[in-house]
C-alpha cells in the first residue's frame, strides 16, 4: 500500500520505540518457514538478490532500493525466484505504551521506494554489527543507530518522491510552453496554472532546464523565430508578434544578444544555407 511518508515520521516522531531483535537472513542457510510474522512489527532492508514474501496476501518483492514493513501476527508466505540469491536484514522493534500499541502503521504492511543509497546500507550494516556487540554501550547505540537508519530511509523516499513530483511539473509546464509560446504567458500564470509559487517553479525549471521558466519562453520564442525567419519571408516585426514578442525592438535586441547577429543579419546569412542554419539553431 502506498504511504504518506511525512505522516510515517510524524508517527515515528510521536512514539516511544525500541529496537527488540536485528536478524539477518539469507539463502543460505535460508529463512525458518514461518506461516506468520513475529508478534513484533518489523522493518526488512534488503541487501543483494531478490525474493517474495506475502503479508496477508500481499505480495512484496525484497530487492535492494526499496524497505519492507510488516506488521505482527501477519500470514506469511515465502516465494523464491529459482537459484537466485538473496540477503536481508529484519529489524523487529516494540512500541513502548499500551495505549499506542495499536498504532495504524505499525500494523500495516507496506514498503517505502527509497532507491540505491549506499548510506542507507553503511547505517544498516553498522546497525547489524552494534547489535552483535554486549554491554549498555552497545545497547545505547543500537538505538540511536535504528533512528538513523529511519531517518535516511525516510528523506530517501521523501527526496524520490520530490524528484518525480519535480519531473512532472517541468514536463507539464515546458510542453505547455511549447504549445502556447506565441500568446500572452507570464511566469506567474504559469504558477498559478499549476497551484505552485515562483519559487518552486524557478527550482524545478533550473534543475531540469539548466535555466528560469522566463529564460526558457524566451529561448524558446527566438528558436521558433530563427524557424520562421528561415523558412519565410515574413517582416521581422510579425514574426516576433507571431512568436508572442510584442515589442519588435525588444525581439532584435534579445535576438542579437543570444545568436550575435540581427534577425536580419541571421536570415541573409542561412537563407542559402541551410546546414549552417541547423548549426546555429537553439534547440531546448
Amino acid at each position: 500500500m502506498k504511504i504518506d511518508v511525512n505522516q510515517l515520521a510524524a508517527h515515528f516522531a510521536h512514539i516511544p520505540f525500541q529496537v527488540e531483535g536485528i536478524y539477518r537472513y539469507a539463502r543460505n542457510p535460508g529463512v525458518p518457514h514461518a506461516d506468520y510474522t513475529d508478534s513484533l512489527p518489523g522493518f526488512v532492508f534488503p541487501l543483494t538478490g531478490k525474493t517474495q514474501f506475502q503479508f496477508n496476501g500481499k505480495p512484496y518483492i525484497f530487492s535492494p532500493g526499496k524497505v519492507v514493513h510488516g506488521g505482527p501476527k501477519m500470514k506469511l508466505a515465502h516465494k523464491m525466484f529459482g537459484n537466485t540469491d538473496w540477503e536481508y536484514i529484519l529489524v523487529l522493534y516494540r512500541i513502548c505504551s499500551s495505549e499506542l500499541e495499536e498504532s495504524s502503521f505499525s500494523h500495516q504492511h507496506f514498503e517505502l521506494l527509497t532507491g540505491q543509497s549506499p548510506r542507507l546500507i553503511e547505517l544498516i550494516m553498522r546497525l547489524w554489527h552494534v547489535y552483535n556487540q554486549r554491554g549498555g554501550i552497545s545497547m545505547f547505540q543500537t538505538e540511536m543507530l535504528f533512528r538513523d537508519v529511519l531517518n535516511e530511509a525516510l528523506l530517501c523516499v521523501d527526496n524520490r518522491q520530490n524528484s518525480y513530483e519535480s519531473h512532472i511539473l517541468f514536463e507539464r509546464v515546458s510542453n505547455y510552453i511549447h504549445e502556447y509560446y506565441d500568446q500572452s504567458l507570464t511566469i506567474a500564470s504559469l504558477a498559478e496554472q499549476n497551484n505552485v509559487n515562483r519559487n518552486r517553479l524557478s527550482y524545478v525549471f533550473r534543475r531540469h532546464a539548466g535555466m528560469g521558466p522566463a529564460e526558457y519562453l524566451l529561448k524558446y520564442r527566438i528558436n521558433m523565430a530563427q524557424e520562421m525567419l528561415f523558412a519565410s519571408d515574413a517582416p521581422v516585426q510579425q514574426i516576433a508578434q507571431t512568436v508572442g514578442i510584442a515589442d519588435p525592438f525588444y525581439f532584435s535586441r534579445v535576438f542579437k544578444k543570444q545568436l550575435g547577429i540581427s534577425p536580419t543579419q541571421y536570415r541573409e546569412k542561412f537563407i542559402n544555407n541551410p546546414c549552417q542554419f541547423q548549426q546555429a539553431s537553439i534547440l531546448i
